[in-house]
C-alpha cells in the first residue's frame, strides 16, 4: 500500500517562498506520474502542477505559472514543491498525489490512484 505523506506547510508573509515536499512510503517516486492539487474547502482537489514519471515533462495551472515549480528527486524518493511570491490567495491544504499512469500530467482528480492526506499554507496578508 502506498502512502503520501507531505510536509512543510506553514504560515508565511505574503511574497515569501515556501517548499513543499512529499514522500511516497511503499512506493517510489520514479515509479508514478505525480502532481500537486490543493483544496480551499473540505474534499476540494484543484490542480497546481504535474511531473511526468520521467521527469522530463511538468505542467502547471496558470495561477501558479511562473511562481511555482514541481521537481522530483528519485534517488532521494521525493517530491518537491517549490512556491515563490505567495499570495493570500494560495491558502490553501496543498496534497500531493500519484499516477500509476506515468505518461498522465493532467488535472483529472480521478486519475490519480494515491493522495496523500494534505498539509496546510498560509498566507497572510
Amino acid at each position: 500500500q502506498v502512502e503520501l505523506v507531505e510536509s512543510g506547510g506553514r504560515l508565511v508573509q505574503a511574497g515569501d517562498s515556501l517548499t513543499l515536499s512529499c514522500i511516497p512510503s511503499g512506493g517510489k517516486t520514479g515509479d508514478y506520474a505525480m502532481a500537486w492539487f490543493r483544496g480551499y474547502s473540505r474534499g476540494e482537489r484543484l490542480f497546481v502542477a504535474s511531473i511526468r514519471r520521467s521527469g522530463s515533462t511538468t505542467f502547471y495551472d496558470d495561477s501558479v505559472k511562473g511562481r511555482f515549480a514541481i521537481s522530483k528527486d528519485d534517488a532521494k524518493n521525493t517530491l518537491t514543491l517549490q512556491m515563490t511570491r505567495l499570495k493570500p490567495e494560495d491558502t490553501a491544504v496543498y496534497y500531493c498525489a500519484g499516477a500509476k499512469n506515468g505518461m498522465y500530467t493532467g488535472p483529472l482528480v480521478r486519475a490519480y490512484d494515491y493522495w496523500g492526506q494534505g498539509t496546510q499554507v498560509t498566507v497572510s496578508p
